[in-house]
């Protein structure tokens, strides 16, 4: 096992991707980070899930208040990894204690690499399209792979590679969207849109819309701290984060929903889910927005990867370059198993089935029980650190995600709720955890789940290093 001090040299090595960080990006650069994040192909896609399951102007209203919703635990997560400098998995250890935080790590392991397939798939399939269309050459396992290749080459860059390329991509994206938003409207009013018939048969409400949106923001809080880390200030890290997401989604969702909109008022018929269909009719300026949005957005699921990977437990010392390319392989090999894409939509509510809890967890031990703040003790891989709870496990924060995954579970396939699952999940989640953790805390003790270091006043996690290499230069 890892001294403290060997603990604190692993985490707080310079290397981008290890331990707690210094944010120095401003307002305008993490907003343009996020911006570019969700101009994604798949976010785009899940607008075209939603008519004529319900009408577009339910659609469209959902797609407004599920982002705000789900912007709101985005950036409460992310303000944790700005006033840390700890990436999103590696504060579960405040909450799920010091081994405890390898399980929804290993779970965010399992679905960022899913996600980087599915990402991949779609621009591999968009790019078969296009190539097909100009010279009849047709294998989109091949261009998958390539696309991912690529992503896996960014990546590795490292997070100051993507936050430069990113804002350019973003500019370019947005420009080919104003293209098809433009040619969409040019060709039908927005009644003509308004009066698309819903098909009752598909079975589309508008909770099921909703909370489909609200898992589009779960699946990109996992990478929330990751990013919102290098933001200079809670400020910068809140609005450029929460602006730049809200628009992003907004516009990418929205998108998906007037060009499969368009398609289906010229009568074609049009399969969800699928980029070839809108391509096919907004032509290759949209093939290439979408090749670029995955270029963008799945070189930071792979960053995410990576990161969650070495920071789940310092005793690995894990280095990022052999991480990122044994998990690159991995990535470049998935991405061709193409079959998965018809599971979309499942994959999206298995996503926050599994994330909910822990973001309910998370919130209410960092904000309301640690007092907004975590010592360096989080850092500390023994016996005696305020997060090592049982053995290194808090198994009230495992039983509570677990309970929370299974009532999301049966609220969305089995007893179907009527205002969803991800918001009632997320409130008794959040509450239980609450609930029992004042309940077998009252008496505290060290080790225990309160703890009188709770009350002390804590800031950035690279504040009490920094202190002590000055005063050992001086000294």
């Amino acid at each position: 096992m890892s001294t403290p001090e060997t603990m604190a040299v692993n985490l707080d090595g310079h290397d981008d991707s290890a331990g707690p960080v210094r944010g120095t990006q401003g307002l305008l650069r993490i907003g343009m980070i996020w911006l570019a994040a969700n101009l994604v192909v798949t976010t785009l896609l899940t607008g075209t899930l939603f008519v004529p399951a319900v009408s577009f102007g339910t659609a469209s209203l959902m797609i407004v208040l599920g982002t705000l919703i789900g912007v709101v635990v985005l950036v409460l997560v992310g303000n944790m990894g700005t006033r840390t400098g700890l990436p999103t998995m590696a504060l579960t250890r405040g909450s799920f204690g010091i081994r405890g935080s390898v399980i929804p790590a290993a779970a965010n392991l399992i679905i960022l690499m899913g996600w980087s397939w599915v990402q991949a798939m779609l621009a591999g399939v968009t790019v078969n399209y296009l190539v097909h269309e100009a010279t009849g050459f047709s294998n989109p396992m091949l261009f998958s792979a390539i696309c991912q290749g690529i992503v896996v080459v960014l990546a590795i860059f490292g997070h100051t590679g993507i936050s430069r390329v990113e804002p350019w991509l973003a500019l370019a994206i947005l420009i080919v969207m104003g293209f098809v938003f433009a040619a969409a409207f040019g060709a039908f009013s927005p009644a003509e849109f308004g009066a698309i018939p819903v098909d009752a048969s598909l079975g589309g409400t508008p909770f099921i819309t909703l909370d489909m949106v609200i898992a589009t923001a779960i699946s990109w809080t996992v990478l929330s701290a990751d990013m919102n880390r290098h933001a200079k200030n809670s400020t910068a890290g809140i609005v450029g984060s929460g602006v730049g997401y809200t628009l992003s989604t907004s516009i990418a969702m929205f998108l998906g929903l007037v060009a499969f909109s368009a398609v289906l008022l010229r009568g074609h018929e049009a399969a969800p889910f699928d980029p070839s269909v809108i391509v096919g009719e907004f032509g290759w300026p949209l093939g290439i927005a979408i090749f670029l949005s995955v270029m963008a957005t799945n070189s930071m699921v792979v960053f995410g990867m990576v990161t969650s990977v070495v920071n789940a437990q310092s005793r690995w010392h894990l280095k990022f370059l052999p991480t990122a390319l044994v998990l690159g392989v991995i990535s470049v090999i998935g991405s061709t198993f193409l079959g998965l894409l018809n599971q979309f939509t499942d994959f999206l509510f298995v996503i926050s089935a599994f994330f909910v809890p822990v973001f309910a967890i998370m919130i209410a031990d960092y904000y309301l029980l640690k007092r907004r703040g975590y010592s360096r003790q989080i850092l500390h891989e023994r016996p005696e650190s305020r997060y090592w709870y049982t053995g290194g496990v808090n198994w009230v924060a495992v039983g509570v995600w677990v309970f929370g995954a299974a009532l999301s579970y049966v609220l969305a396939y089995v007893a179907p709720s009527p205002i969803g699952a991800n918001i009632p999940a997320f409130a008794v989640s959040f509450l239980l955890y609450l609930g029992l953790m004042l309940a077998f805390g009252r008496k505290p003790r060290a080790g225990g789940l309160r703890d009188p270091r709770d009350a002390e006043p804590v800031g950035h996690l690279l504040d009490g290093a920094e202190e002590t290499s000055v005063l050992r230069v001086g000294g």
